[in-house]
């Protein structure tokens, strides 16, 4: 009887473990969860939208709250240069060493939510032609980019909007890029840019 207590209270305990780390329960009660995202070349704070995108915030969260975004990088910093205009920063994929990071579940694409695609929103990025694929990266709009908004086809899910640190995605927008052969992609920051924490920000009291 004793071992049978003691293999329930640590069941109990694991799953409760686990409950901590989803997203979901992450200041549950909160709609408008604030996270401050500290990079190599500065900080950022975003407010997160739980109203219109409870699905792509608590996945982001999970990512948060088991700490895998430390020590990735962004990855991409593009800009149109034939229009004269930047375009997306986007990160959270992968490391220094250009490893792909561990990935959950893909999730549902919420870009039917009513958030646009505006500058400093932020939203869930996905792969080529498969608007369910998201998982863990994330990318920064540094301009209006209606085009990825949905119409007849499915479009990237904003769950957010940048508060303060305009300024830090301003120059991380200005660093140099080069074509990275292992991901074989281009404008992909020559000195990483690093996203060295996502902490979380206690709610202010009412």
């Amino acid at each position: 009887m004793k071992r049978f207590f003691i293999l329930c209270l640590a069941l109990c305990l694991s799953a409760a473990s686990l409950a901590a780390q989803e997203g979901r329960f992450v200041q549950k009660d909160n709609m408008f969860p604030r996270v401050e995202i500290v990079t190599s070349l500065g900080s950022i704070i975003v407010e997160l939208d739980r109203s219109r995108a409870p699905i792509t915030v608590n996945n982001f969260l999970t990512y948060v709250s088991d700490k895998s975004y430390q020590g990735s990088i962004f990855h991409r910093v593009e800009r149109d240069e034939e229009n004269e205009r930047d375009f997306v920063i986007q990160g959270g994929g992968y490391d220094k060493d250009m490893e792909g990071l561990h990935q959950n579940d893909p999730i549902f694409n919420e870009s039917g939510n009513g958030l646009k695609n505006d500058m400093y929103s932020i939203a869930m990025a996905y792969q080529d032609r498969q608007p369910h694929s998201g998982t863990r990266q994330f990318f920064f709009n540094m301009d209006n980019n209606d085009h990825l908004n949905p119409g007849r086809d499915w479009g990237f899910a904003v769950f957010g909007t940048v508060m303060e640190g305009y300024e830090t995605l301003d120059k991380i927008m200005t660093v140099k890029t080069v074509y990275n052969e292992k991901i074989g992609y281009d404008f992909v920051p020559e000195t990483p840019v690093v996203i060295l924490n996502i902490k979380m920000i206690e709610p202010t009291p009412l």
